[in-house]
């Protein structure tokens, strides 16, 4: 498998497409390399970084306030031992975001045609798509914090709907987890909205002149357990075996696969209502 000689140690390390892994030998970068990975990376992970480099133009306000805060701003965290440490999100975690805000700001995705555009390999058709939604899809590896993605997904999306007067995103949110045993390891992070705080999701109040902390209001509902809905927002924490549909088996928790067969191992899909 190709591994550039240039790629870097330093999981935080800023990455050129030029030069990101590929499923093949290295000696097919240039010829194959864009024919290998799925159709819509290769154009996207360009213009991603082209967005960034530019200082993300063409993202709203409270957009860029947040890549700027998560990305470019220091974050020292306190440590059990009383320390501080800097705190870094990896840059798959970041890239996964700026994909996200320019697919919205910068492209305004509505459907599957939009997205269609970034189709690099000619194969991609209309008829590939059963829904006509818009849908995006964050594809990361077992233990890279695809709940810290998930997080910073879920702020920028109240936030954009709180501080964008024109905003088609949303404050309610149902996120699904494939298995009890994400669920449950969802709730930890979730629970007094936790991981908003402890890690540097939200600002500080002021920082580019809004009050981030104090007007993040989001209450959690895990499974069957709903308080009262709160017209500020609100986090809907279920598992897909509550929303299963089809012939097929609903597996349990004592099942030996807990992926719950749709769903690949640890995934943690969110649906933004």
């Amino acid at each position: 498998m190709a591994l550039h000689k240039d790629f870097p140690d330093d999981p935080h390390a800023i990455l050129d497409p030029s030069i990101r892994w590929f499923p093949a030998d290295e000696a097919l970068r240039e010829t194959t390399m864009d024919k290998l990975m799925p159709p819509l990376v290769p154009a996207l992970r360009k213009k991603v970084k082209e967005f960034r480099d530019g200082g993300y133009v063409g993202a709203t306000n409270t957009s860029k306030s947040l890549l700027n805060w998560w990305f470019n701003e220091p974050h020292l965290i306190d440590q059990p031992d009383g320390s501080a440490a800097e705190f870094q999100y990896f840059f798959a975690q970041r890239e996964a975001l700026e994909t996200i805000v320019y697919l919205v700001d910068v492209v305004g995705v509505k459907d599957k045609f939009d997205l269609m555009r970034f189709d690099g390999s000619g194969l991609v058709s209309a008829g590939m798509f059963d829904e006509t939604w818009r849908r995006f899809v964050v594809k990361m590896a077992t233990g890279t914090g695809k709940t810290k993605v998930l997080s910073m997904a879920l702020a920028w999306s109240f936030y954009h709907k709180l501080y964008e007067a024109e905003s088609s995103l949303a404050r309610n949110f149902l996120v699904i987890a494939p298995n009890i045993i994400v669920l449950d390891r969802i709730r930890k992070d979730f629970d007094g909205l936790r991981i908003f705080f402890h890690d540097p999701v939200i600002p500080d109040n002021g920082f580019d002149g809004q009050n981030w902390r104090d007007d993040f209001q989001l209450t959690l509902h895990v499974q069957d357990d709903v308080r009262v809905t709160r017209r500020t927002g609100n986090i809907f924490l279920t598992n897909i075996h509550r929303v299963y549909a089809g012939d097929e088996s609903i597996p349990s928790p004592n099942d030996e696969d807990t992926t719950g067969g749709r769903v690949a191992g640890g995934m943690v899909p969110a649906v933004l209502c």
